[in-house]
């Protein structure tokens, strides 16, 4: 909600191009904001009604009109006396998001927008972005998972891609602090719900898909539809694609079939296609070696070749690194400047990110159990950074994970599967259960494993004898890492995954302050003191 500007009705309507009829004596009406919240009516503003999944706004028009709107925009009949003047569209979710553009002069037209949508990648390909901007001169702003930020302000973000309004006021005020490039993570659910309308890109970075949010898009099929949308009618005219290629393993044909299908849409709307990839594409990584310290490849683009180094651990790090390069070749960037800006990212909160004892900076040689905590909550995510860990050559892999509540419970076995397949020690888990039994979701995890054929054991008897491989159901989160960090050692990796930089836990409707990161620092302190 924003009050510092008007606009006739009619200009706004027009500058949206809604094909709505303004009676004349309505034309003049001065509004002073856009939104479809009634309780952040003020007066002098649109109400746009939208009917939800779960709360219709055309119940709240009364309290609308109440407040002091100057006009209401309806996508249902409706019959009550109204005291505003009050216009029909036929879907106002539709229409909400270039209204709230129109209201701002459209801001992404002031910026370069770059977006990125994938299963797995978006917010570490936001800090490369982000640091590759700074580096070739321009000022970052970052819409994502994490926070919103640009030029030393930052907010936690509620939603991986804010809702139309809030999302057309903060590229406002990116706009109005002179941020001159925009990296927006944009999520399927964004997509489906037409959150982006009255945004358009001039890049858009498509970094994988595998399984995940099934419990709303009902298939894959549907799931990249929407990601699909991104390139199909969010690029401006002169917009490129971005896509990283997997390899030509067999367990990639799959995804590189979504690459192949997103070419197609690509070519068929006349935008230019970056590809990437390891061994692949137009933009390659050669040479390329990985280990605890980082990544160091050869990067090979048709203009030029440069090494590249990076603190960032692992294989899907490289992808992330590549899909970012094309976007920086894609805005101009050379490839020295690209690669320049990208060694400096230390890390990404919650991505692949080590936890040290209080006071260290170094692990090596204190006798402790060197520690992740990670974000990756599908099965490709969850595998991906196993194999990354498992390349390390640790003495044990050991990992502490679950899956949410109310969400695809397709995916439980899956994970299961692939953590009994990659790692030595699982510990299984609570991660935001939200309404359902904590057990029942625990079983389900608990099928994949025994397709595995993998042991159960007691939690402190299986990190007690370094010789046992297997696993134990522990619900309490704080529990299971006690149980991982404390019994691990030197030698030993454990990674806790799932929430990443997310700091809480969901258990029915309460959300309780838990932070994986904070609760395995405590338990290192605890074994350093032990040792």
């Amino acid at each position: 909600m924003v009050t510092m500007r008007k606009k006739r009705l009619a200009d706004l309507l027009a500058a949206a191009e809604l094909p709505i009829l303004c009676p004349e004596d309505e034309k003049d009406i001065e509004i002073c904001g856009v939104t479809d919240d009634s309780r952040q009516v003020v007066q002098g503003m649109l109400f746009v009604a939208v009917a939800g999944a779960t709360v219709d706004g055309h119940r709240f028009i009364n309290d609308a009109v109440a407040k002091g709107c100057a006009a209401v925009l309806v996508s249902r009949d409706y019959t009550e006396e109204c005291a505003v003047p009050l216009m029909k569209v036929d879907d106002t979710g539709r229409v909400l998001g270039y209204l709230a553009a129109a209201f701002f002069d459209f801001p992404c037209r002031r910026m370069k927008m770059i977006g990125i949508t994938g299963t797995n990648g978006k917010t570490t390909c936001t800090y490369l972005l982000e640091a590759m901007i700074a580096k070739a001169g321009g000022v970052p702003g970052v819409i994502g998972t994490v926070s919103v930020r640009y030029k030393g302000c930052e907010t936690p973000a509620a939603l991986t891609t804010p809702q139309p309004v809030e999302l057309q006021r903060i590229l406002e005020q990116m706009s109005e602090a002179g941020v001159t490039h925009v990296a927006m993570e944009v999520s399927s659910h964004a997509l489906a719900q037409q959150r982006i309308n009255g945004v358009w890109f001039d890049v858009a970075l498509f970094t994988n898909i595998s399984r995940d949010h099934l419990d709303f898009h009902g298939s894959m099929e549907s799931y990249f539809a929407e990601k699909e949308k991104l390139f199909a009618s969010y690029l401006k005219d002169h917009g490129q694609g971005v896509i990283v290629l997997g390899s030509g393993e067999a367990e990639e044909q799959e995804n590189n079939g979504w690459c192949d299908r997103l070419i197609a849409v690509l070519a068929g709307h006349n935008h230019a296609c970056l590809t990437c990839g390891i061994g692949r594409g137009l933009i390659q990584a050669r040479n390329f070696r990985f280990d605890l310290q980082g990544i160091r490849a050869e990067i090979v683009s048709p203009e030029a070749r440069f090494v590249l180094d990076s603190p960032l651990v692992g294989e899907f790090n490289l992808r992330n690194l590549l899909g970012v390069i094309g976007c920086g070749t894609a805005l101009g960037y050379a490839l020295q400047t690209i690669c320049t800006g990208l060694a400096g990212v230390k890390g990404v909160p919650g991505r692949l990110e080590r936890v040290l004892p209080d006071g260290d900076t170094a692990q090596e040689g204190t006798g402790l159990a060197t520690v992740f905590v990670d974000y990756a909550h599908t099965p490709d995510a969850l595998e991906n950074v196993l194999l990354t860990l498992r390349a390390l050559r640790p003495e044990r892999l050991i990992v502490v994970f679950g899956c949410g509540g109310d969400r695809d419970r397709g995916k439980r076995p899956l994970m299961g599967g692939v953590a009994t397949r990659l790692a030595d020690v699982l510990l299984v888990t609570s991660d935001n259960p939200r309404s359902e039994p904590p057990r029942k979701i625990l079983a389900e995890i608990e099928a994949g494993i025994r397709e595995e054929k993998l042991a159960k054991g007691k939690g402190e008897q299986l990190m007690q004898n370094r010789q046992l491989k297997g696993y134990d159901v522990i619900e309490e989160r704080a529990e299971a890492i006690r149980i991982a960090i404390c019994g691990a050692g030197a030698g030993d990796v454990v990674l806790i995954s799932g929430k990443g930089h997310e700091c809480y836990q969901i258990i029915g409707s309460r959300k309780l302050f838990f932070d994986d990161r904070q609760q395995a620092r405590e338990q290192l302190n605890i074994a350093r003191q032990a040792a």
